[in-house]
């Protein structure tokens, strides 16, 4: 499997629906992975994208000390492909050499990830066919937003991949709005 690391462009609410969207970046590209997630995720990504921390932990501060807490690493998130319009995720962590694979849903891999300071990957395939290349695109990191109508308040997208590739290519920035957890 040939893989390609992704980055936190944007965290961003989608207007039509009121669902917040997180967008994965291609590092060093213009490929879009727009993946539509659960309010409590994209408050939880919005916190560690500001640097917010509580005096106590929450759930994937929590995951993280005992991930950490167990003599583990998370070495990397891997998005793995996409069903039904619903996006499948895994984490990859290490302990005493030995590999584990854990099925995630994207949203916790990427909260999760933010914290561990692990990086994020794509399956290239699953990239070819459900990203779209937007030239010079200039998303804020953490805070822009796609509205693109009817989308799944689910954990992921729910459009067709034609329709959401032909809607991000014609964004224009004044579409773009911010989350606010």
């Amino acid at each position: 499997m040939q893989v390609i690391e992704l980055e936190v462009a944007s965290l961003g609410l989608d207007k039509a629906s009121n669902t917040p969207v997180v967008i994965l970046r291609e590092v060093g590209g213009n490929r879009l992975l727009p993946i539509w997630i659960g309010p409590g995720e994209a408050s939880a990504i919005a916190m560690e994208l500001a640097g917010i921390k509580f005096s106590r932990p929450l759930t994937h501060d929590l995951l993280n000390t005992v991930v950490r807490s167990l003599g583990s690493e998370l070495v990397r998130v891997l998005i793995t492909r996409v069903v039904d319009n619903t996006y499948y995720a895994s984490l990859m962590l290490q302990r005493n050499g030995e590999t584990i694979t854990i099925d995630s849903r994207p949203s916790d891999s990427v909260a999760l990830a933010l914290r561990a300071a692990a990086p994020i990957f794509a399956d290239v395939d699953l990239l070819d066919r459900t990203t779209v290349e937007v030239e010079g695109a200039t998303l804020e990191p953490g805070f822009a937003s796609a509205s693109m109508g009817d989308s799944s308040a689910e954990e992921e997208d729910s459009e067709p991949p034609e329709k959401l590739r032909d809607y991000l290519k014609r964004l224009d920035p004044e579409d773009f709005g911010r989350f606010v957890p």
